[in-house]
């Protein structure tokens, strides 16, 4: 069978060609997974990587009585908003996790009879039942984790209680910070658990601990002082968010936490507190109270003995950390994003003439607005009819996705490209704040690209329609521009909107300057552009799909027109001879099969497809290695346009950090993953959080399947890594 597919589709090639009918993709568009569900002003904020504050909501459901707990949680959000952040408080509403609330979520939480505490441990059961809570700690670090914010504000977190050391009650806020990269800003530990004891887990769990302000007293939440002294101190938000970026950097996979002491005129008498403490431990002996029900008890009670002073500075503390929170969310999110950016800088598109050129990448390429225009009916009527649907707009374009994703990740390349001057120009810039764009020419006289898809509501693609003329503007004359970043430059990437001329000068330049290139092929149409001349020969990487892999062949000579078969077995043997005429000049294909995953077609090193287009390799010794897709859910899929730029742009982050090869294809598979499920073609989640070394490690992969690729004599031979 392999031997017949072979010979009717490659005369004189050794491999198959074959390819599977293109396939209805049935999109769910819903701005949500089926599990977590975050609120339009935080997903925006995170989309423009505007400084996010994660907040807790046990303080709602558990910590005050009604009207009192709404008043305080609308009160601590508007803290950080006024210093310059934007609160998402986390909640557990009806087995979904909500990152980011309402007012009508937040009263329905403070007024919910059977709310449960939620953390780690609970989250599987609560979400399962479909049932409600306010998130711990430990909760709500695992909540802002996911969607890739830094700093969580809370009042004070767990500890080791006072007897621990005979009943093992630890607080899983502990464990959570030994485990989870989020910054945990508080009053220290609640003076009434066992300080010393608590400072000592957290160094086991390998945690770093720093007092906020001019000392390394140790708050004991109600007071400044515990008698302890942390490790470390920083004295303003600036140090702080030094701290939480030095620790994000290094990728240790553990939490900070940053104690704020309570300010001195609302710190209650230590003795009184202490007083009321031991009544209230007593108390809890006496009436059986142990567990998670201890720490509410003896809040309850200490506030009842000292007659609401307790209250008075809880309530104190909390907003106090607020503001301090959010100004290190401020202070971070500039750390972590890259000075420029405004839109006059932005809309200079001279500004980097004469600049000191640096080592990072340059991506050429289009941007485009998209209009999503999805019907409410499986059939569509086209009589002139207003058909009843949905419309969203979204930002694309395969050179500014690719940007998009990799500024996320923390390269921040050089976008080069061209729009408009016009309104859709004006919010490209606000969006793509994030990116460096001060390579985007703004053209007077020309229209910003756009393209809008008619979707029936059977997920069908109805009508498109494009005005990309622009795109022909990403001229050699402009390009040229930024000679000294490209000479430079670690990488350059080009899609297939470039005009041809464009391709064929960047092509050259990179040979002449030893620059690797990585060429995305766009669509089928554009696919074959450097192919018309020897300039394909100087790619580094491509990243076709079967049907451009196939035009490009066509436009070489090297296929004549063959049957297209559906096996994934069938794919890779395709993959594999449409790859082999390529790569005696390309180092590697990346060949894109969907939802069946990635093959990387090239040169062995090391047992692998070698990714580092610097290896030393041998041209005789080829190989391929499938990699199955990430697992999800066909119905958490919402947006298929951008998961293929996502995976290359994590895939290239990889390489360019030098990963192995292995972990480079992971991570590209894991920011594909997080677009799947994004309305927009990239995901604002993705972060270099989420798509970390950790987290390849952390997931679960099908092993990859290699084939050893002997063109000499005709045969390819399979067998599977271990």
């Amino acid at each position: 069978m392999l031997v017949s597919t072979l010979r009717r589709c490659f005369p004189g090639v050794p491999s198959a060609v074959a390819r599977a009918g293109s396939a209805v993709t049935h999109r769910r568009f819903d701005s949500q997974s089926s599990t977590f569900r975050i609120h339009p002003s935080v997903e925006e904020a995170l989309a423009e990587g505007q400084p996010v504050v994660a907040l807790e909501s046990t303080i709602i459901t558990h910590g005050m009585p009604y009207p009192q707990n709404v008043s305080m949680a609308s009160q601590v959000e508007e803290i950080v908003r006024a210093n310059g952040s934007v609160p998402a408080t986390v909640g557990i509403i009806k087995g979904k996790v909500h990152i980011g609330l309402s007012k009508e979520e937040i009263k329905f939480l403070a007024t919910c009879e059977d709310c449960v505490k939620v953390s780690r441990r609970d989250l599987p059961y609560v979400l399962s039942q479909g049932r409600s809570g306010g998130s711990t700690v430990s909760g709500t670090m695992v909540a802002a984790h996911h969607a890739g914010i830094p700093v969580f504000v809370t009042g004070g977190v767990g500890g080791v209680h006072r007897d621990g050391e005979n009943t093992m009650d630890i607080s899983a806020d502990l464990t959570e910070l030994g485990r989870t990269p989020v910054a945990v800003i508080s009053a220290g530990v609640k003076s009434i658990l066992d300080v010393g004891r608590t400072l000592e887990y957290l160094e086991t769990q390998g945690v770093c601990v720093s007092t906020f302000g001019d000392s390394r007293d140790f708050p004991a939440f109600f007071t400044t002082r515990s008698g302890f002294l942390a490790p470390y101190h920083v004295s303003n938000e600036q140090e702080a968010a030094q701290l939480i970026a030095s620790s994000l950097e290094l990728r240790l996979g553990s939490g900070v936490l940053i104690t704020v002491p309570i300010p001195e005129e609302y710190a209650a008498s230590g003795q009184m507190i202490e007083k009321a403490i031991q009544q209230a431990l007593a108390e809890a002996r006496m009436q059986g109270i142990v567990g998670k029900e201890v720490t509410p008890f003896l809040l309850r009670r200490v506030n009842e003995i000292t007659g609401g002073k307790s209250l008075d500075s809880n309530i104190a503390l909390i907003k106090n950390n607020a503001e301090v929170g959010s100004r290190i969310a401020v202070a971070l999110s500039k750390i972590r994003k890259p000075k420029g950016g405004g839109r006059k800088e932005l809309h200079d598109h001279h500004r980097s003439e004469g600049k000191t050129a640096d080592s990072r990448p340059v991506v050429i390429g289009g941007i485009n607005v998209d209009f999503i225009a999805k019907s409410s009916q499986a059939r569509m009527e086209f009589g002139g009819q207003t058909n009843p649907g949905q419309v969203h707009q979204s930002f694309g374009g395969v050179g500014r996705n690719l940007a998009d994703c990799m500024s996320r990740l923390g390269v921040r390349p050089l976008f080069i490209s061209a729009v408009g001057q016009d309104d859709l120009s004006d919010s490209v810039f606000r969006y793509c704040s994030h990116m460096d764009m001060s390579g985007v020419a703004h053209l007077e006289g020309h229209h910003t690209a756009t393209y809008c898809a008619v979707i029936s509501g059977s997920g069908e693609l109805s009508l498109g329609l494009g005005d990309m003329e622009i795109h022909q503007q990403i001229t050699e004359k402009h390009v040229s521009r930024f000679a000294d970043h490209l000479c430079k430059s670690r990488l350059l990437c080009l899609d297939g909107n470039v005009p041809v001329s464009t391709i064929q000068y960047v092509c050259e330049f990179a040979r002449q300057n030893a620059v690797p290139v990585c060429f995305e092929p766009t669509d089928i149409d554009k696919a074959s552009k450097p192919f018309t001349s020897n300039s394909w020969t100087a790619l580094t990487y491509i990243s076709p799909n079967l049907r451009e892999l196939l035009a490009i062949n066509r436009t070489l000579g090297h296929v004549e027109d063959c049957d297209i078969l559906c096996r994934l077995e069938d794919k890779v043997d395709t993959a594999i001879g449409l790859s082999l005429p390529l790569l005696e000049n390309i180092h590697c294909v990346i060949v894109t099969l969907g939802a069946h995953g990635v093959l990387l077609c090239g040169h062995r090193r090391d047992g692998t497809v070698s990714l580092r287009a610097k290896d030393k390799v041998s041209r005789d010794d080829l190989c391929a290695v499938h990699y199955p897709a990430a697992p999800i859910p066909p119905e958490e899929i919402i947006n298929v346009s951008g998961a293929g730029d996502s995976f290359m742009a994590g895939l290239l982050t990889g390489v360019l950090s030098e990963h192995d090869t292995d972990t480079c294809v992971r991570m590209g598979l894991l920011a594909a993953r997080l677009s799947l499920r994004s309305r927009g073609p990239i995901s604002p989640l993705i972060s270099p959080i989420n798509v970390s070394l950790q987290q390849v490690v952390e997931e679960k992969w099908p092993p990859p399947r290699m084939w050893s690729i002997s063109p000499s004599n005709g045969k390819t031979f399979l067998r599977t890594r271990h």
